[in-house]
Parts: structure tokens; sequence; C-alpha cells
């Protein structure tokens, strides 16, 4: 069985003033999600055999956090490719996955993150529903496909299998509140 663990990046500093979005850093909630994060994926078990990432400031930060939580490091492959990818280039990715890899983690950005899953995962269900309402930062989705080449992944073939949302563990890591 193949399963493709998508996480988004936390949440970054708008406030920084970096020249290039690419460039923006987590905020301090950011850091504590994506740290808590890492914490819950090794509470659960997870583990990948690839992990390929954007490049992207928010994204390294991002890993480096989560990997502070796991406790060991997730060694991504950068992917230029992945930067604010579109459902459709994230798909090619994935078709181009090694076969030798089950277990797969891809770091990135919305909204392409969440067209993914709403164009993979088959039918309906409470999971499938939160995921349309809102992808958060640092939030985690995995998709379980049959036993199936990445090359053969189509829309409607995965079981969205979990959604974790970082306020799903701490509510202090949920919307801010005017």
């Amino acid at each position: 069985m193949k399963t493709l663990t998508l996480l988004r990046h936390a949440k970054s500093g708008w406030d920084d003033p970096v020249a290039r979005d690419f460039d923006r850093p987590l905020n301090p909630k950011g850091q504590r999600a994506a740290a808590m994060v890492g914490r819950h994926m090794r509470a659960l078990g997870l583990g990948f055999d690839h992990v390929a990432a954007s490049p992207a400031v928010r994204v390294i930060e991002t890993l480096a956090q989560v990997a502070a939580g796991y406790g060991r490091d997730l060694a991504p492959e950068w992917d230029q490719r992945l930067y604010l990818a579109s459902a459709a280039t994230l798909l090619d990715l994935v078709h181009e996955l090694p076969e030798g890899a089950d277990r797969v983690l891809l770091v990135g950005h919305n909204p392409g993150l969440e067209e993914l899953v709403l164009l993979l995962a088959d039918g309906g269900g409470a999971l499938r529903e939160a995921v349309e309402t809102k992808f958060p930062t640092a939030s985690l989705a995995e998709l379980r496909f049959g036993d199936v080449a990445w090359e053969a992944i189509s829309g409607g073939s995965a079981a969205l299998a979990r959604f974790i949302r970082p306020r799903d563990l701490d509510s202090s890591l949920g919307p801010d509140t005017p």
C-alpha cells in the first residue's frame, strides 16, 4: 500500500520585512505548531521512505521544527517545483515518486496541497469536509492508496485516513481571534 502524507508549512511572519515571499520565515506560533505536529507524528508512529519539500524558507524552518518534535531529521529532497505548486504540478510530482518509496511526505504550500487532497480523496466524510473548509498552516493530511504504482495515481483513488490541524492538538494554536 502507498501512503502519501501532505504537510503545509507552518504559520509564517508577514510582519518580517523580506524582499521576496520565498524568504518569509516562520513566526513564533508557527514554530510552536510545527514542533507540536512533529511530536504528534512521532506519537502516531509515522515514518517515511521519501520526503520532498519546497525550498522556501518557511518550509525549511517548518521541517526543522517538525524534526525537533519528531526526534530525528527527515532528510528532505528539496524540489523547487513544490514552491507554490498547483494541484496539477503536485500530481505530476507524485507520478515521479520513486517506486521503492511506499510512505512519502510532501511539504509545501496552499492552495495546491488542499486541492490535491480534494482531487485524490474518494467520497465525502467528515475529514474531507474539514479539508474543504480549510487546510490551515502546519496541517497534515494522510492519503492511502491500494497496491498501485505512483505513476498510476489518479483522482478519487485514495482514502483520506487522517487530517490533523495544529488546533486539534493544542487549542492555543487555532485561529487568532480579534
